[in-house]
């Protein structure tokens, strides 16, 4: 029988190697039902995507870790995950499991839709709630043990009574979190966006702070808002760190095969041009010869 290649922490970054070895090792996983939540297929069609998401999202946390309770012990012994205690000693605690190896993973999950079955569908698609929080920064991220566990769920039936839905994993992929990390903080930047105090909160150009770009006015950086009549320069960046918003290449093509075809731009990342005309460039006035302040760094 041919011998499992060890996993071992590197002093430097996870590799890909590593990461390969733990998404065998957390294979196990795939095509496993959690039968503690069954709902029938006429109760579905009264429940959206994104309610669906909320109930399983707190199952999942708490299940994945006791496998082998709630299922066969001989076939989830391996996988060999455990509940991390949490460095940030709280709800949303980093991270959330520990491997028998010492690498260190943080859950989120991708909701699929379910087929064969009607539920109620919201106007527009809606984005994937799952992100990096600006909790999880390099001053807590461990580049050589984390690793992001992303799993992809669906409501499928169940065999034995296909008139009930439980949640069922389809897809497990596993990235360095380092790597997702240094992409989501590099977008911020790229986009205009910086850090207030010791990566504490991410906050993009406001739409006034935009119209004092193009009118070549420098910007207030010494303190954000959160909301646009607050009549700030940088606001809060409230999609921080969404996965689909995350230029990550190999956590980008895991997403696309479950429909999100690109990385995502909102309204708060549009640039000068988009504001010519408008009531608030006027508001603000015409150029004028102030120094232009290209945002950048943290604060």
């Amino acid at each position: 029988m041919k011998r499992q290649k060890a996993i071992t922490v590197s002093p430097s970054r996870i590799s890909d190697d590593d990461l390969s070895i733990l998404s065998k090792i957390i294979s196990p996983l795939l095509n496993v039902q959690f039968h503690v939540l069954q709902l029938p297929s006429a109760v579905l069609a009264g429940f959206e995507p994104s309610q669906i998401g909320s109930l399983v999202g707190v199952l999942m946390d708490a299940c994945i870790p006791q496998l082998d309770q709630i299922l066969d012990p001989k076939t989830f012994q391996s996988v060999g995950l455990k509940k991390h205690a949490g460095i940030l000693k709280d709800r949303e605690g980093y991270p959330d499991f520990i491997h028998d190896s010492g690498f260190r993973l943080e859950l989120k999950l991708l909701y699929v839709d379910p087929t064969g079955v009607v539920m109620k569908k919201p106007a527009t698609p809606r984005e994937p709630s799952a992100r990096l929080t600006q909790k999880v920064t390099l001053k807590n991220v461990n580049p050589s043990k984390d690793a992001l566990l992303v799993i992809a769920y669906q409501l499928q039936p169940i065999p034995d009574a296909p008139h009930l839905f439980a949640p069922t994993i389809i897809d497990i992929g596993v990235f360095s979190m380092i790597e997702c990390i240094d992409a989501r903080d590099a977008r911020l930047l790229s986009k205009g966006g910086k850090w207030f105090g010791d990566y504490e909160t991410p906050a993009v150009v406001s739409k006034r702070g935009r119209v004092k770009l193009k009118a070549r006015k420098k910007l207030n950086d010494s303190q954000y808002g959160r909301k646009e009549s607050e009549g700030y320069d940088y606001n809060e960046d409230t999609n921080f760190g969404k996965l689909a918003r995350t230029p990550y290449p190999p956590l980008n093509a895991f997403l696309r095969k479950y429909g999100w075809k690109k990385i995502l731009v909102s309204d708060d990342e549009a640039t000068p041009s988009d504001l010519e005309g408008s009531e608030l460039e006027k508001e603000m006035g015409g150029a004028d010869t102030g120094t232009v302040i290209a945002p950048s760094g943290r604060r």
